[in-house]
């Protein structure tokens, strides 16, 4: 891992770049902490690790005691995506404006993005917890539900887990799910015009944690209540401190 810049905020964290190989990522932390526990925040695919409200996020989980990374894995920001993947979205593109079924060509693009982003996040977290600022233990606070329940079911150092319900998550992911047994929160928008609602409480039903919530909130999908952010921090304090 290479440190490639480094900013102090104005809040107190230091926010800095890095580079792991092929993979660009940030690493928000606390200066002057003891090794702090680990969140993990994944994006939804093709969103950059420079979005604004992942980096709003990212620094208010930092203020809050804790070491957090995003990267931007395969295909996902500006790193180059498949031909595969640009015919998907074109063809995904063509089929919302002409109001045809979808589900489909999600599974087309979705699943390989998975299978890809899994090994380079574990590789991330191998490298981060060798650093002194950084300890145990481990948790996934990100909007990618399907990479969210590959990681939770396939690397034992994530001991809690917080889901946003608003990604299509394809039909592997949904049957993993009832393997997921790590303490669970599960934010879903009522309203949330991409996700249908008994999809995402069917996928909550599936899911295999014995501690699991549901926080549901009226509106769409970019209208999750800034309230929600301190009571996942609640959340991550009761099982990562």
């Amino acid at each position: 891992m290479r440190f490639t810049s480094e900013q102090h905020l104005e809040d107190g964290v230091l926010e800095r770049e890095f580079t792991l190989g092929e993979i660009p990522g940030t690493l928000w932390t606390t200066p002057g902490s003891a090794p702090a526990p680990l969140l993990l925040m994944p994006h939804n695919n093709g969103l950059p690790k420079a979005d604004p409200r992942l980096v709003a996020r990212g620094r208010h989980a930092a203020a809050r005691g804790y070491a957090v990374a995003s990267i931007d894995a395969a295909g996902c920001g500006e790193r180059p995506r498949s031909a595969a993947a640009e015919q998907a979205r074109a063809e995904l593109r063509r089929a919302m404006r002409a109001g045809e079924p979808v589900d489909e060509i999600f599974e087309s693009f979705i699943g390989p993005l998975v299978e890809n982003a899994a090994p380079e996040w574990r590789t991330t977290l191998d490298a981060l917890l060798e650093l002194p600022e950084v300890g145990g233990p481990v948790g996934y606070a990100g909007g990618w539900t399907a990479l969210g329940i590959r990681l939770a079911v396939t690397e034992p150092r994530i001991v809690a887990a917080g889901f946003f319900a608003g990604g299509y998550v394809p039909r592997a992911q949904r049957e993993e799910a009832r393997q997921v047994t790590v303490p669970l929160l599960f934010l879903l928008q009522w309203d949330d015009e991409g996700n249908p609602r008994q999809r995402a409480l069917d996928l909550f039903d599936a899911f295999g944690s014995k501690e699991k919530t549901l926080h549901a909130n009226l509106g769409g999908h970019l209208g999750t209540p800034a309230f929600e952010a301190e009571d996942a921090g609640r959340f991550y304090d009761r099982h990562l401190k």
